[in-house]
């Protein structure tokens, strides 16, 4: 028996990532319903990714009213993450839901108490866990080869990358900029490596200072030149997390910074015993891991080999984080395994990057 699956979003998100994992695991799925404020991009997906008998939808509040769907993506802008997955739980369904969590803390909470209420399974799109660099240094967390972690970089640092697709530079529908678009993934990596989840207070800065003002010309951007006039939100955000432990975490994320390197979906650890850096871009084929200790009295820097060994649950194998992350979503549905992304440590995120939002904005500290 097939899970049964809605599509909520039909744009970027779902083509680049969800629908190819989706059709991976068409042995186990299969896409009963979709749903889009543009209603050709749902028929266009239901006619190359549905059943035969794919209902499409405008309004997202008739597509959870199908019965016989099991599971909801919710693949939209980040504002409507919360009235569409509360709905969604609210009419009995399991939900996966693209990062971050929420535009605030206060959606996120809503989001939450309806996970809580409705008994369902709740996961966050944070692929860039199931990378085999990323797998490989939660290894050496967890087997504590790196010590206590007291200090960590959280890096999403683009020279010129602004996505010129979408709504991205739309403040009102995503509630920011770099910091809640690829901010969001280095932060949840560093965090799960560290398996801290307890942060005391935020300090946070933003700088809008070449999105309006850079013309064409000036741009050199690499998606395409954006429009000054419609770019709503932050060039840059800065985060200096203290967590209650005593630990330490900075946060860069920039779409246009003059910066000498490009660092997405990376972190820079430090322990007692020993560090490592997880660099290169996220998807890209130059993604390295270092682990740097001392050997022998001498400081020694080894460039761990993680092309070769595939991913926990492939073994052996090179598969996309992507399929890794529709296989863990679907083993936890059938009771073969946990989350590997779970609701609490999306929360965490979220409550971190609405805190560096907050600061910026107050020019104070935020204390939890």
């Amino acid at each position: 028996m097939k899970h049964k699956v809605g599509i909520i979003g039909c744009g970027g998100i779902a083509h680049q990532k969800h629908l190819p994992a989706l059709m991976n695991a068409a042995e186990r799925i299969e896409i009963v319903a979709c749903c889009d404020i543009i209603i050709e991009r749902a028929i266009e997906v239901a006619k190359n990714y549905g059943t035969t008998e794919c209902k499409v939808f405008e309004d997202y509040k008739e597509l959870v009213k199908v019965e016989d769907i099991e599971i909801v993506y919710v693949l939209t802008p980040n504002v409507s993450h919360c009235p569409i997955t509360v709905a969604a739980f609210e009419a009995g369904k399991h939900v996966m839901c693209e990062k971050p969590m929420a535009a605030s803390v206060e959606d996120a909470q809503q989001m939450m108490d309806a996970w809580k209420k409705s008994g369902k399974l709740f996961t966050i799109g944070y692929q860039n866990r199931y990378r085999a660099d990323s797998q490989t240094l939660k290894r050496l967390c967890d087997e504590n080869e790196l010590g206590e972690i007291y200090y960590a970089q959280a890096h999403a640092l683009r020279r010129r990358g602004v996505p010129t697709w979408g709504v991205f530079t739309d403040k009102a529908q995503q509630g920011g900029g770099p910091l809640i678009d690829i901010g969001t993934h280095s932060l949840d990596l560093t965090l799960w490596f560290m398996d801290n989840y307890e942060p005391a207070a935020v300090t946070g800065a933003t700088f809008e200072k070449l999105g309006h003002t850079l013309s064409p010309k000036e741009q050199g951007n690499l998606m395409g030149p954006w429009d000054p006039d419609t770019f709503e939100v932050e060039d840059a955000a800065f985060g200096f997390v203290t967590m209650k432990n005593g630990a330490l975490i900075t946060i860069d994320a920039s779409w246009i910074l003059n910066h000498t390197e490009e660092r997405c979906a990376s972190s820079y650890l430090c322990g007692t015993k020993a560090g490592a850096e997880l660099t290169g871009l996220a998807g890209a084929d130059d993604e390295k891991l270092y682990l740097n200790k001392i050997m022998g009295g001498k400081q020694v820097l080894i460039e761990a080999n993680t092309s070769a060994g595939g991913v926990d649950l492939f073994p052996g194998k090179t598969v996309k984080s992507y399929d890794v992350e529709c296989k863990v979503w679907l083993d936890a549905i059938e009771g073969k395994g946990e989350l590997v992304v779970k609701p609490e440590q999306a929360f965490t995120v979220t409550k971190i990057l609405d805190a560096v939002y907050k600061s910026a904005r107050s020019g104070k500290q935020v204390v939890f």
